[in-house]
């Protein structure tokens, strides 16, 4: 019973718009080629495919130490040795700064636990648990948001995937770092870097066809590799020059009293900031559990992998300062420097392990968050191989991220003050899923544009201003890292509380909300699963195609 209705629910026999019920074209040849782009498994009544139908029970592979490695190598790449830079600039020792990065890491990696539940107990993407929360057409805003996010963060991570391609190519052939230039110095890369970028871009691709819930071997394997080379390269690095004789260790807080609390909380807050998007989607990734406990695991591993990382980046910190006589964060151009025959064997191997990190990491963190949410804005036309193409080539080419991070820092500090949003986002889904409705959703309602879940015109209008009240009060302090503009001390001091107050303020306003304001309809005795024993899933399909086809509204539902 449990395969035929999971089976059942990504399959729909409706003839699509354009065809007509004998599968003859009706509108020519545009109406061919629309036919020709449309997935087979799309729904016209509830407007989804088999990728945004709840995941079929035999895909619901992924236990325990899928999970664990999962997530550790997801902290184990090239940025996440850079982490304690971040805070240490700012006036933070080594040691509070591993203490920060570790704490924001307990703090993500928690949420993206206790956001997850909803994806393992549902079997359910991102972007359908949102509509759950502010209604199937405002939800529409919410994953527009998150898939802006995650086609930037594609194109970032791309450029530093293509220079661990670039240390690649140091080691293999040491005349590649003689390529002359033969490209202008507005574009603000040269060919030896967008050699390695083309490279990096294209390696990419097949991950992308293969999808992620059959590449768990790319997980494992960086999570055995990538800890060896950087242990490696923390032993060559201590027995060169020794621990104690560094005076990155020895340098204590540049800042004191509540300067020092701030700058805490200021790299606290941008550590927590650039992992609150994968709290929001953590249901593209537990989605996939067997059971939702198996879960469990990420809120371990997310923390003890950033503190072994942090610290060995420190370690790299220090010994380079020693040896080349300038702080190297990036253990890439520090194996760079190995230039002696078994110096480039050994930076070829680092290399290579790095680049599987990126690799993984751009995956999971981007361009599969990113496709779920095109996924779910077009489901007629991309599916999750579909949109990570999609994400590859517009975070990848469209943006440039070669000018991004080279000409325009006030992007990039908009793009990690994201979380003004995202924060207030991820705050409202886990009300919504352990407050308001207490863990009780009726997953084909999910998917009925008509049904319980429409609320008002399709806008949940508590979500709505739950949201406000958590990102509005932040601005202020926002728009100084943008731009040239001034505010008081203690807007930027509440901006540097900004996950904290984004998400605790639209947590617990719409959780307010809600109790006096309560959306009846979708208060339910008992909650529905797609594989429930005893549910005639092909009728109930059957009752979504119908109601949605031939309904635009429901007057029962648009009183809430």
């Amino acid at each position: 019973m449990n395969n035929k209705i999971s089976h059942n629910f990504a399959v729909s026999s409706d003839p699509v718009i354009g065809e007509s019920a004998d599968g003859s074209s009706s509108g020519g040849y545009f109406s061919r080629i629309k036919k020709f782009c449309e997935l087979d498994s799309v729904s016209n009544g509830r407007y989804s495919n088999k990728d945004l139908d709840p995941v079929p029970l035999a895909e619901r592979t992924w236990i325990h130490r899928h999970y664990a490695v999962f997530w550790i190598s997801d902290n184990l790449s090239v940025s996440g040795f850079r982490n304690a830079a971040s805070v240490m600039e700012i006036g933070l020792s080594w040691r509070l700064a591993l203490v920060n990065v570790t704490l924001a890491n307990i703090i993500w990696g928690g949420f993206v636990y206790i956001n997850g539940i909803a994806g393992a107990k549902y079997h359910i993407p991102f972007s359908v648990h949102t509509r759950a929360a502010f209604g199937y057409y405002l939800a529409y805003l919410m994953i527009a948001m998150r898939m802006i996010v995650g086609i930037f963060w594609y194109g970032i991570q791309t450029y530093t995937g293509a220079e661990c391609v670039q240390s690649i190519l140091y080691a293999l052939w040491p005349s590649f770092r003689n390529v002359p230039n033969t490209l202008p110095e507005s574009a603000n890369i040269n060919t030896q870097f967008m050699t390695s970028y083309v490279i990096y871009f294209i390696t990419c691709l097949p991950f992308h066809y293969v999808g992620v819930h059959r590449i768990r071997w790319l997980y494992l394997t960086k999570t055995i590799t990538l800890p060896i080379c950087s242990l490696a390269i923390m032993g060559w690095m201590i027995k060169q020059v020794g621990i104690g004789e560094t005076s990155l260790f020895k340098q204590g807080n540049t800042r004191q009293g509540s300067a020092l609390g701030w700058a805490f909380m200021s790299g606290l807050y941008s550590n927590i900031g650039s992992g609150v998007t994968l709290i929001c989607n953590a249901n593209d990734y537990s989605r996939y559990a067997r059971r939702p406990r198996d879960t469990f695991a990420t809120a371990l591993s997310v923390p003890i992998t950033a503190c072994f990382v942090t610290f060995i980046g420190v370690v790299y910190a220090a010994g380079s300062n020693v040896l080349y006589g300038s702080i190297l964060w990036d253990p890439l151009l520090i194996i760079n420097h190995w230039t002696s025959r078994g110096g480039r064997a050994a930076a070829f191997f680092c290399a290579f392990s790095f680049y599987l990190s990126q690799l993984g990491l751009n995956i999971a963190a981007n361009s599969l968050a990113a496709a779920n949410d095109l996924n779910c804005l077009f489901p007629r036309y991309i599916n999750l191989r579909r949109g990570q193409f999609v994400a590859a080539f517009l975070g990848g080419w469209a943006l440039t991220p070669w000018n991004i991070l080279t000409s325009a820092p006030a992007f990039l500090n908009f793009m990690s003050g994201y979380s003004v949003w995202l924060g207030p986002l991820a705050g409202i889904l886990v009300s919504d899923f352990y407050i308001v409705h207490k863990q009780k959703y009726n997953v084909y309602e999910l998917y009925k544009f008509t049904g319980i879940y429409r609320y008002w015109h399709g806008i949940n209008w508590r979500a709505f201003l739950a949201f406000t009240i958590g990102w509005v009060p932040l601005l202020p302090g926002f728009i100084p890292t943008v731009s040239s503009n001034s505010t008081s001390t203690g807007m930027v001091h509440l901006y540097n509380l900004g996950f904290f107050y984004g998400f605790g303020a639209a947590f617990f306003s719409y959780a307010i909300i809600c109790h006096f304001w309560p959306a009846q309809a979708t208060m339910l005795a008992e909650a529905i699963f797609v594989d429930d024993e005893g549910i005639d899933a092909v009728g109930v399909l059957e009752a979504i195609e119908e109601a949605n086809l031939g309904s635009s509204s429901s007057v029962e539902v648009e009183k809430n």
